[in-house]
């Protein structure tokens, strides 16, 4: 009787300890929400750190590759999507806007100047929205592309949307080249 006595209370102050540890754990204070710039750089940074990844991944020999004849190749979309970054970080620090919106294909010999373009293009973007900071996030530029006035914040959400949907359309190159886009690979 002894032991079932002592073996029932055993499980009863488990079973409090276990209750009492996930009450807890519910009512633990939220982290606070990431600053206006902090939560720009958030997004900018992931977006610029999927994109690096396919340019240190993707077969330098597969680089010229289209799923179609008429789409530009690997190489070009990549170049595309780090040389509009310029658009951004360029009007965000009050400096002319680029001549184009991507270098040319023939000034990259190797996969290391796509990833060194293509980490500095996001690097750069990233030194932008510190600088602006919280305050700046209000700041108002002119988008070229629209001629229209908007803060920086939703410019520079403009182009990690841009960025997302050059992500989108590499994945597919991926895919169609017979190979799995790291994102997609087991961890």
């Amino acid at each position: 009787m002894n032991k079932t006595v002592s073996a029932t209370i055993l499980s009863l102050v488990l079973a409090f300890l276990t209750l009492s540890a996930a009450g807890q754990e519910k009512s633990a204070v939220p982290k606070p929400a990431d600053s206006p710039s902090q939560a720009v750089l958030a997004q900018w940074n992931d977006i610029g750190r999927k994109l690096i990844a396919m340019a240190e991944d993707f077969p330098e020999d597969k680089f010229d590759f289209k799923p179609t004849p008429v789409q530009g190749s690997f190489i070009e979309r990549m170049l595309h999507a780090a040389g509009v970054n310029y658009f951004f970080t360029n009007i965000t620090l009050g400096q002319k806007p680029p001549a184009e919106e991507a270098p040319k294909r023939d000034q990259f010999k190797s996969r290391a100047d796509l990833v060194t373009y293509v980490k500095k293009s996001f690097s750069d973007g990233a030194a932008a929205i510190t600088t602006k900071g919280d305050k700046g996030m209000n700041d108002l530029v002119v988008d070229p592309f629209g001629n229209q006035k908007t803060r920086v914040s939703d410019f520079a959400y403009g182009f990690i949307e841009h960025s997302g949907e050059i992500y989108g359309q590499l994945t597919v190159y991926y895919r169609v080249a017979g190979l799995v886009p790291p994102e997609s690979r087991k961890k």
